[in-house]
């Protein structure tokens, strides 16, 4: 039945098509053929021949050179020579004065020499800890012997006790100037001193204690 429907409905729907196709090429096929205008050909030159510009020169006339005359040189004048010093010039007004020479009893002789306390000479810095993650300090507190070396080092006080022996290897290492007394080196007790150490972050900035 659907079939049939299909049918019925297409063929008058494909009639109509044709002859309206049909109709429309019969009006086309009948209006009559105008040719075009033909339009004029231009021409064109591949390799044009290009004049010869003239270069127009300037002519110019250079003045011959005046003979310069050179002028004569000025006069020699003659200098007025100096007279030659008639007084001598050392004389004996600052010249030193004789004196006799002090004698000096070598047997009552004697040198003073000052007191004085012990000095420092020369202090190595200390090797900054591997394991320090701040900075920090150490107070020291040693003796020195009559020949300028440190000994008894020990450290009374220490921020972190990772430097406790940084410093106190570095204090051994020192030189010190021995204290004098009466003109002859003795040892000096109790010397204190303190130990800073400065750790660096990868900017160079001091890291604080």
């Amino acid at each position: 039945m659907g079939n049939i429907l299909r049918w019925v409905i297409g063929v008058p729907v494909a009639a109509i098509v044709t002859v309206g196709l049909f109709i429309l090429m019969t009006v086309l096929i009948s209006a009559e053929f105008e040719p075009e205008e033909k339009v004029e050909t231009a021409t064109f030159e591949i390799n044009p021949k290009v004049e010869d510009i003239k270069v127009i020169e300037r002519e110019t006339q250079i003045d011959q050179v005046k003979k310069v005359v050179t002028p004569p040189p000025p006069p020699m004048i003659e200098r007025a020579q100096a007279d030659k010093p008639t007084e001598r010039i050392a004389s004996l007004e600052g010249a030193v004065p004789e004196f006799e020479t002090p004698q000096i009893d070598r047997q009552s002789f004697k040198i003073a020499v000052s007191d004085r306390d012990a000095q420092p000479l020369v202090r190595i810095p200390p090797i900054m800890p591997t394991r320090a993650e701040k900075s920090g300090h150490c107070k020291v507190r040693f003796d020195v012997s009559p020949e300028g070396q440190p000994f008894n080092v020990t450290a009374t006080y220490c921020t972190q006790s990772v430097f406790e022996r940084a410093s106190i290897k570095s204090v051994e290492k020192w030189k010190y100037n021995p204290k004098v007394v009466e003109g002859r080196n003795v040892a000096r007790s109790g010397v204190e001193s303190q130990i800073t150490f400065r750790l660096t972050d990868e900017r160079g900035n001091i890291i604080p204690e």
